[in-house]
């Protein structure tokens, strides 16, 4: 029986086999609590039948986890010293394959057409690298990618600005663009204890499940980004200040966007952080044809 990659012991003997060291530009911590994996697993809905993609697997701790459990196991790893401890580590198991990509820049959808058959249950599960954390989910979501969950451990304060509702300090953009195309929950909090090298801030696991349609129906989905971005560009600002501020010759176009802040029933004193997914769709449907005419 192997013993798992995840103890503080194992990490320790396979750093110094290799003589690793850890890339701070590559936001490396390792995990060292097979436990908090095994969550990440379940979490996940990872059942024989399911297939992941990992980003980042490090030296495979949860790599070796995902392949005890799922079908098959496709990582993206970065960086090329990783590659032969990855090959040591997991080659126990015959159900993983390991590519050396930076998974912002490969073709996803290709690797996904060529390792899964059209009807795998394909979920994303990965400890990410806190710097890249927002633009891998927004690659997935945007990318439309075939996947029924993503399964992330990621900075505490990404998750709860990931996950907040309208009203709370954390709810931003960042929130209606994940929430659009996902439903969020932070699954558990990860203190940094547990990481080598230790970060400087506690971690969360969020689990986002894929919507089959968008959460709002909006006539272009650009402009929707583009006003709730506006929206809450200075965040002690109303709403009506924001949006004429920050969107394309806003200031010229000031009495049409009152106008269409009462269209849409919002009271142009507001702030950003007040309305919800519903009202940014009506708010960006009537705002378009004064911004975008020829679209509408």
């Amino acid at each position: 029986m192997n013993k798992d990659i995840a103890t503080p012991l194992r990490t320790r003997a396979i750093l110094e086999k290799y003589g690793f060291s850890f890339k701070k530009s590559l936001g490396q911590n390792f995990l060292i609590d097979t436990n908090i994996l095994r969550k990440i697993v379940e979490a996940a809905g990872i059942t024989p039948e399911t297939s992941a993609i990992e980003i980042g697997p490090g030296i495979g701790a949860l790599t070796e986890q995902l392949a005890k459990t799922s079908k098959k196991t496709v990582a993206f790893e970065i960086d090329q010293r990783l590659l032969p401890i990855l090959e040591d580590t997991l080659s126990p198991y015959d159900n993983v394959k390991i590519i050396h990509s930076d998974f912002l820049k490969a073709n996803v959808k290709s690797v996904i057409d060529k390792e899964f058959t059209p009807d795998t249950d394909l979920v994303i599960a990965a400890n990410l690298p806190y710097y890249v954390t927002t633009p891998i989910i927004m690659k997935v979501l945007e990318e439309q990618l075939p996947v029924r969950a993503i399964v992330v451990m990621l900075q505490k304060e990404v998750a709860d600005r990931i996950s907040a509702s309208p009203g709370t300090k954390d709810y931003g953009s960042l929130s209606i663009a994940i929430q659009y195309y996902t439903e969020a929950e932070v699954v558990m909090i990860v203190p940094k204890t547990v990481f080598v090298p230790q970060p400087n801030v506690d971690s969360a696991v969020i689990r986002l499940k894929v919507r089959k349609e968008p959460a709002v129906k909006v006539k272009n989905e650009d402009f929707f980004f583009e006003v709730t971005k506006a929206s809450f560009a200075q965040r002690r600002k109303t709403i009506l200040n924001n949006l004429t501020s920050k969107l394309e010759s806003g200031k010229e176009r000031k009495e049409s966007i009152i106008k269409a802040l009462h269209e849409a029933g919002i009271e142009p004193t507001r702030r950003g952080e007040t309305l919800s997914l519903e009202e940014f769709a009506r708010l960006s449907d009537v705002l378009l044809p004064v911004f975008k005419p020829l679209e509408s």
